[in-house]
């Protein structure tokens, strides 16, 4: 099916739920009209806006032949030139599959790999850098889990960021992240190669996954730690593991019980989601370790650089010369040509 054909179907659905609408529809068959409409609204906006402009196009062709109006003509189809290829391209982009998940909120999990104290140093930053990216998109980020070393660096930690969006842009970050640099106990000057994997999945509601109470296993212990605030003398801590899918998730960062389970059950959901959608998706391995590989110091997403001050993207062969900037939240333009990447594949693909 070729584009003017597909349009003029969406066009033609539109002004035909228009007409249900209006009707005086209730119920069910309401709710799904109004959904599907809000849905190809943006499109059908777009085809307007196309439609004109082609039709700008043919009236300006039409006064080539008039001296007087020649070069007003030759101006505006200039300048047509220009934005009926976009005009086609944006809605081409807006035709392809959606992700359900893309405007969801999600969990951030942060957690070394290889390289010893030097891996816990750098996903401390890593976890520390997500945040201030949260800050600048106007995101909120709960902290659910820090584990630290007592030596500046974590163990793992993570968070739940909610906005609009986020998992869309946050999905690309999944992977094993590598950092290069000289640690501040290298006496002799030698660069280390440490590794940190990341996970983003996507936030789960109680209506997505359905959690059998039976088929869970919940042991509650006393937290434990290097001190301070995270230790109590009571048993806060729990542990749940969901006895079909082996997953098992542990909290302690809370004082109350009951809040810990809470927290314990939004990631196990988070879990089982992501393990619904790896199913539907053949691409994507069956649970989340798929995301973060083994954290072997040959397997990378993006390398961190420091001495050179770089970072680079090996997926889309990307190399940004500041890093301190990048290190403070500064992500998006990485982000964005990791977007534009993907859908230029799908849109490929589609053809």
């Amino acid at each position: 099916m070729n584009l003017t054909t597909k349009l003029d179907r969406i066009v033609a659905r539109a002004e035909e739920l228009r007409a249900m609408l209006g009707e005086g529809i209730g119920g069910d068959a309401y709710v799904k009209a109004s959904r599907e409409l809000a849905e190809i609204e943006p499109v059908v906006a777009r085809v307007d806006e196309l439609r004109a402009a082609e039709r700008s196009a043919a009236d300006a062709r039409a006064m080539l032949d008039d001296p007087e109006l020649r070069e007003l003509a030759e101006a505006e189809l200039h300048a047509l030139k220009e934005s009926i290829p976009a005009l086609e391209h944006s809605i081409r982009l807006a035709l392809l599959p959606r992700d359900e998940a893309d405007e969801r909120s999600a969990i951030l999990e942060v957690r070394p790999a290889a390289g010893g104290d030097e891996a816990g140093l750098f996903a401390a930053e890593l976890f520390a850098m997500y945040q201030k990216y949260a800050v600048l998109r106007g995101w909120a980020f709960e902290v659910l889990e820090y584990d630290d070393t007592g030596l500046g660096g974590i163990k793992g930690a993570m968070a739940e960021i909610t906005g609009r969006s986020v998992f869309a842009r946050l999905k690309y970050e999944s992977g094993v992240h590598r950092v290069q640099r000289v640690p501040a106990t290298e006496s002799q000057g030698r660069i280390h190669t440490s590794t940190v994997t990341v996970a983003v999945l996507p936030e789960a509601e109680e209506v997505d996954v359905q959690i059998d109470e039976g088929e869970l296993r919940i042991d509650v212990y006393r937290a434990s730690g290097a001190g301070g605030q995270h230790v109590n003398k009571t048993e806060s801590a729990v542990r749940i593991t969901h006895i079909p899918s082996g997953i098992v998730v542990a909290m302690q960062e809370e004082k109350s019980q009951h809040k810990n389970r809470a927290k314990a059950m939004k990631i196990l959901r988070a879990r089982l989601y992501e393990q619904q959608r790896a199913s539907l998706h053949a691409s994507r391995a069956a649970d989340r370790r798929a995301q973060v590989g083994t954290g072997d110091r040959s397997e990378r997403i993006r390398t961190y650089n420091f001495p050179q001050g770089r970072v680079s993207d090996h997926r889309i062969e990307k190399t940004l010369y500041k890093i301190d900037r990048i290190m403070q939240g500064e992500l998006d333009e990485f982000i964005d040509a990791l977007i534009a990447e993907d859908q230029a594949a799908r849109l490929a693909a589609e053809e």
